[in-house]
């Protein structure tokens, strides 16, 4: 598609218009499956006129200064997501669709492996790539993230930074578990001057006798409470997706035979940082966190957005402008 990373940033730059003059892209992670959920969730009805939480990204995105919004979907889901949201969300905002399907961008070969899934969440970007044209945030369909974190990662998209510096923003670990089950996080290390040194994705995060753990290897991991996390939730500059079609070609081609292999977002970016090829910088926002990972954190979401509401951060319905 772009021909190397190198290529790909010469094309960027020689466009008309700067990419700190244009205004963000937001990109929907909205292909996934819900296994735990157990359904559709990026499309439930969680907010008090029944808004999902897609929607209030895309509203927090929009108010803080976002153009556009990249909706990645399977075909599968297409018609029931149209059906559910999409429409709605196309009246409201320039919506462009994405799609993620074994073959997404995959134009050197024929030969697949049998998959119940395609190849993860980095996959999904590059496949989104022909859709995506200046800086781009990129946020999870069933996270909530809140407004402060939009507006940051906007001011940071719109600075004056090197083309190979992005920006991710940190969440506080103990602020986005879930009461009933593990999570999988993305636990950052950062430097003194909150840049991004290392990025570890833990897929099994929980307490066990009152200690933070990671219970996904044969031995727990103790994970420091004071952790920031990575909550799929990046600002990119759009230099990096050269870097995607070249890091999944090689992801692609070593694991072809292997049909559980999935490249994620966070392991993708901290090969970037660990080889000194891109520079990632931490904003750590206060905005609350919470997303929806069992069927029984609906209640708890729902909750949450009913006082978000009722305190007059939003109207109910959503879409409807504030007195």
């Amino acid at each position: 598609m772009f021909g190397s990373p190198a290529d790909y940033a010469e094309t960027v730059t020689t466009q008309n218009t700067s990419a700190t003059e244009l205004a963000p892209t937001l990109v929907v992670l909205a292909a996934g499956m819900g296994s735990r959920y157990g359904g559709l969730k990026q499309v439930d009805g969680m907010g008090p006129a029944g808004e999902a939480i897609l929607e209030y990204s895309m509203f927090d995105a929009i108010e803080a200064g976002f153009g556009d919004v990249v909706l990645i979907i399977r075909k599968d889901i297409e018609d029931a997501f149209r059906d559910a949201i999409g429409r709605r969300l196309e009246a409201l905002a320039d919506v462009r669709y994405a799609y993620q399907e074994f073959d997404s961008g995959v134009h050197w070969t024929t030969d697949f492996p049998e998959r119940s899934k395609p190849w993860g969440t980095a996959h999904a970007i590059y496949a989104a790539a022909p859709e995506i044209h200046g800086p781009f945030a990129v946020v999870n369909a069933d996270d909530f993230y809140g407004k402060s974190g939009y507006r940051a990662v906007v001011d940071f998209l719109r600075a004056d930074h090197p083309a190979d510096t992005h920006c991710l923003p940190g969440y506080a670990l103990l602020r986005t578990l879930s009461d009933h089950g593990t999570v999988s996080r993305g636990v950052c290390e950062v430097d003194d001057a909150g840049m991004l040194t290392k990025i570890v994705e833990r897929t099994a995060v929980g307490w066990k006798d009152s200690k933070l753990v990671d219970t996904s290897t044969d031995v727990d991991i103790d994970i420091p409470t004071d952790s920031y996390v990575s909550m799929n939730f990046w600002g990119f500059q759009p230099s990096i997706l050269g870097e995607f079609e070249d890091r999944f070609h090689k992801f692609f081609e070593a694991n072809r035979g292997n049909p559980k292999a999935e490249l994620y977002l966070p392991m993708l970016v901290g090969e970037l940082v660990a080889e000194q090829q891109v520079a990632v910088e931490v904003l750590k926002v206060d905005s609350p966190w919470f997303g929806v990972t069992y069927p029984e954190d609906k209640p708890s979401v729902q909750a949450a957005l009913q006082a978000l509401t009722d305190s007059g951060e939003y109207s109910t319905p959503l879409w409807t402008p504030s007195k």
